[in-house]
């Protein structure tokens, strides 16, 4: 028995290195999945209305986070060596420093973004819940996932799928597409639609038009997107005779959003193109600016006056 306790004892030494680089290697896979998994979705509750029975309906909608915790304690904070001690002297410091914490952006504040400087954390499918309501059928976006998509430079129409009808045998995935968005975008311009598109979705009463986006293109926060009508035209060709035609009027839309006394209070020191802090004003519409008259005579011979858009502007 003494010949064995020797044995042992070396046979645990040797084991030990092995067991603690084991541990270390088992925390290091841990962290990393968890960095890896901070892009997910969340829990988000919004009322919708009253149902037909008269109850209100609340709806988990989703959202994606994009930040990870779990950052290194700010030196002098309280640890756990020190129950009961803190590093502020008063409750009136406390505040002041929480205050400050709540202002700092996420990465100095511990946290570091879950998909990289590149990348932002977006959903990934979205499906449309119907829901009838006291005030009829209403459709909800809800988000089911979230992944880490890549930030583009371009303005680009990217893919953005919706799921129709979910969980039904009509069920129906569809590309309505969305613009991209990057902060490196001049001042003033974004990445907005400039032309839609239609796709047809069948239910079991009948076939639904969903609109889905065409083309993207940058422009100004306020702008001008055609927008086409047809019309029956009588006219009277070279030998006196009354023919009718169809007349093609690109009456224009106004799209976009307006906000006023925005100003750039903090320009980067590198770029000096990159605004930092905005001064945020109120917000106004995007309403017509100039418009076009088309007259024509209509197929009951009454003389017609359409008016188009020719463009926008931002009213205060």
């Amino acid at each position: 028995m003494d010949v064995l306790k020797p044995c042992l004892f070396l046979i645990v030494w040797a084991l030990h290195p092995v067991s603690t680089a084991m541990l270390v290697k088992g925390a290091e896979h841990r962290n990393l999945f968890s960095e890896r998994g901070c892009c997910k979705r969340q829990a988000h509750f919004i009322y919708v209305g009253q149902d037909i029975s008269g109850s209100p309906v609340s709806v988990d909608v989703g959202v994606c986070r994009s930040t990870c915790g779990g950052g290194p304690r700010a030196p002098g904070s309280r640890g756990p060596g020190l129950p009961g001690y803190s590093k502020h002297a008063s409750m009136l410091d406390y505040l002041r420093s929480k205050k400050v914490r709540e202002r700092a952006p996420a990465e100095t504040a511990g946290h570091v973004p879950s998909c990289g400087r590149s990348s932002t954390c977006e959903p990934a499918g979205i499906r449309v819940e119907r829901m009838l309501l006291m005030e009829g059928q209403r459709e909800v976006d809800v988000i089911d996932e979230c992944h880490c998509e890549l930030k583009l430079e371009q303005c680009v129409r990217m893919p953005a799928l919706k799921t129709y009808l979910f969980e039904t045998p009509y069920e129906t995935v569809v590309d309505v597409g969305k613009c991209s968005s990057s902060k490196e975008f001049p001042e003033g311009f974004s990445c907005a639609p400039v032309r839609f598109d239609s796709a047809l979705v069948e239910t079991p009463n009948k076939m639904d038009l969903v609109r889905t986006l065409g083309a993207c293109e940058l422009r100004e926060s306020c702008y001008r997107v055609p927008y086409i009508e047809y019309y029956y035209e009588v006219v009277h060709n070279a030998n006196g005779v009354k023919e009718e035609k169809i007349k093609e009027i690109d009456i224009g839309r106004c799209l976009g959003g307006c906000a006023t006394g925005n100003r750039c209070v903090l320009r980067s020191m590198t770029n000096p193109e990159q605004c930092l802090v905005w001064e945020e004003g109120t917000s106004g519409s995007c309403v017509p600016l100039g418009y076009q008259s088309h007259v024509f005579r209509s197929r009951h011979g009454q003389i017609r006056n359409i008016l188009a858009i020719s463009s926008c502007r931002c009213q205060l």
